[in-house]
């Protein structure tokens, strides 16, 4: 994983500067995403490995694909990402992209599991202690684990709060085998 992110960061890169030049981030964004799942296609990814074809085949036929979604640039993009036989890398590609644009926007997207459904007031609550905390503004995805048993798990890229009560009772059980 790490080296397909090593791989990948350099055309993510380069497509966000020419994105961020234009003032193209959102469409770039919604343009690489749509490349990261043909990408994943069962069927993309055979032809991507197949070695009869050329890089200017497999862009074109990738781009063919996309149909008229990609714009002029993104289509040199794809042909660019396609001599280098680096097409299969467009997920990293994508998801570098979106954390250079949340980097600029100064915005996080924060995931947050709890033992029970937060309601709108409790979403609205915590969104503004983490935007305080982070000092950025923040998109709240809430979901639902029963098995934490009560409390919250919060994510926000590398940063992992753990405030439930199955995470209590690890360490809990941890330092008693200790």
């Amino acid at each position: 994983m790490a080296e397909l992110t090593t791989l990948a960061r350099p055309y993510a890169k380069a497509a966000f500067e020419y994105a961020q030049a234009h003032q193209q981030l959102a469409p770039w964004s919604a343009m690489l995403g749509l490349a990261a799942a043909v990408s994943q296609d069962d069927t993309i990814q055979r032809m991507l490995t197949a070695p009869r074809l050329t890089s200017t085949d497999k862009a074109t036929a990738f781009i063919e694909v996309c149909g008229d979604k990609f714009n002029e640039q993104v289509r040199n993009f794809v042909h660019v990402v396609a001599e280098n036989d680096r097409l299969a890398l467009f997920p990293e590609i994508a998801e570098l992209f979106e954390l250079l644009k949340a980097e600029q926007e100064k915005s996080v997207d924060v995931d947050v599991t709890s033992a029970f459904a937060l309601n709108e007031e409790q979403q609205d609550k915590l969104a503004k202690v983490l935007s305080a905390r982070l000092g950025r503004e923040v998109r709240l995805h809430a979901a639902e684990d029963a098995t934490l048993i009560g409390g919250v798990v919060i994510r926000a890229g590398d940063l992992v709060i753990d405030g439930s009560v199955r995470g209590k009772l690890a360490k809990l059980a941890e330092a008693l085998k200790s």
